[in-house]
């Protein structure tokens, strides 16, 4: 699958929830979305796996798609030449968050905030 096709869905699901993300990656019409369905389950999988959070809380923080190599073939044609075929490849990377660490985020981001605020204020 090419950077352009995959890039068409992922802006779809960037920053949603879990749950929102696998509806609207299982009701979408592009061929490209199975794919990327399959690594949503697998990071969630991993998150839970290896972090020890729980899928109701999780959210996708970070996706991104990357141009990968171009795999190139040799298509035979009439009168012994040949034609050459490109298939586009792609990496893509996906970062899974816990709200509740969202929150502990924000709140040690609020307190650093206002020390600073009483430092120079």
């Amino acid at each position: 699958m090419s950077a352009h096709k995959a890039r068409r869905v992922i802006d779809q699901i960037r920053g949603r929830s879990y749950e929102q993300a696998l509806m609207r990656l299982q009701f979408m019409p592009y061929r490209g979305s199975y794919p990327i369905l399959q690594l949503v389950y697998s990071a969630a999988a991993n998150a839970c796996q290896n972090k020890g959070y729980n899928k109701a809380d999780l959210f996708i923080s970070q996706i991104e798609v990357n141009k990968g190599i171009t795999i190139k073939k040799l298509k035979p044609t009439a009168k012994g030449s040949s034609c050459l075929i490109k298939r586009s490849t792609c990496h893509i990377t996906i970062r899974l968050n816990s709200l509740k660490n969202l929150f502990y985020l924000e709140l040690e981001l609020k307190k650093k905030i206002e020390k600073i605020a009483r430092m120079g204020g």
